[in-house]
């Protein structure tokens, strides 16, 4: 499928208010016999096999996945993992990363094994508000993006090439740069998972393809102040009310106007926190003419008025 710009912009706008922040926590030169343990801790670990290959399996799982030179995998639900190479190894080659803060400076990881080497770059993503959209509930255990014949695809050897580059030698401006380039990674993992999904599956990332849904998800997620019914929005895609309706929520997982309803108070709260405009400006910007009734669906939405919501992030 080909990402039409109204679907990049929905991407793009829940990403932002997911508010992803992306490091890099080691570089890793390997030589067998080695394996690495990750513990959970409230992140999504990402790894990118620069040379050589492993096996990485997921706690919960009962298969492990192998990994060739190029490949990229993600880890999305904060599960513990080990990173090994393909056969078996003791308990004395076994690296445990638990300690590692995805915060803290790139570390490099080596070993005094003697034999074939393998190159990892691991990082992780970390969730502001990981409560405000269902995508990260939507993902599976493992996003597995495969090298083609042990080749990365063009993007991703730039994008790890200039990874390794900023983590081996940090300069003013690293944090920023490996910021960005993991924002690249994610985004496209993302695209990789749902371009692979069947028709009708994924939940709302997968309602993205549809080229109707995919639309009107674009239109909320574009112009949400503006007085959306459910007639409207199928008249704006070329839809009849009832058709297009039960296809909403057949794909979504929930009506369109419970779906705007969610975004805009969603949107609200990121407003809210980045603390630049006033309450009744947020309120008209997510559709709302009446202050009184954003306060009350805020409420209703968050348990919590715009005014206390906001004040919850100020230091006290």
């Amino acid at each position: 499928m080909r990402w039409r710009s109204s679907v990049t912009d929905v991407l793009t706008t829940v990403i932002e208010t997911l508010g992803v922040r992306g490091s890099v926590f080691c570089r890793s030169e390997l030589r067998a016999p080695w394996g690495m343990s990750l513990q959970a801790c409230g992140v999504a670990h990402f790894h990118a096999v620069e040379r050589g290959r492993c096996v990485l399996r997921v706690r919960g799982t009962r298969h492990p996945v192998h990994l060739e030179a190029g490949d990229l995998v993600m880890v999305p639900h904060d599960r513990g993992h080990v990173l090994s190479e393909p056969e078996v190894v003791s308990a004395r080659a076994m690296i445990a990363v638990e300690e590692l803060d995805s915060k803290a400076p790139c570390r490099y990881l080596c070993n005094s094994g003697r034999g074939t080497e393998t190159r990892l770059i691991c990082g992780a993503f970390r969730f502001e508000r990981d409560h405000v959209h269902p995508l990260l509930s939507l993902l599976p255990l493992l996003i597995h993006l495969p090298s083609a014949d042990g080749q990365m695809p063009e993007w991703l050897e730039a994008t790890v090439r200039l990874l390794a580059a900023e983590t081996r030698a940090p300069r003013a401006g690293t944090e920023t740069i490996v910021t960005r380039l993991t924002d690249v990674i994610f985004v496209q993992l993302l695209r990789a998972w749902a371009e692979r999904l069947p028709v009708g599956e994924g939940g709302w990332l997968g309602a993205l393809r549809d080229p109707q849904i995919g639309a009107a998800l674009g239109l909320i997620h574009r112009e949400t102040h503006r007085p959306w019914t459910v007639a409207t929005l199928a008249e704006a895609v070329g839809s009849s009310r009832s058709p297009f309706a039960a296809r909403f929520c057949e794909l979504v997982g929930e009506p369109p106007l419970t779906y705007l309803t969610r975004w805009r108070m969603q949107s609200a709260a990121g407003l809210l926190d980045e603390g630049r405009l006033t309450v009744a400006e947020i309120a008209e910007r997510v559709g709302y003419e009446s202050l009184p009734a954003f306060s009350k669906a805020f409420k209703r939405r968050t348990g919590r008025s715009p005014s206390s919501w906001r004040r919850r992030r100020q230091p006290s």
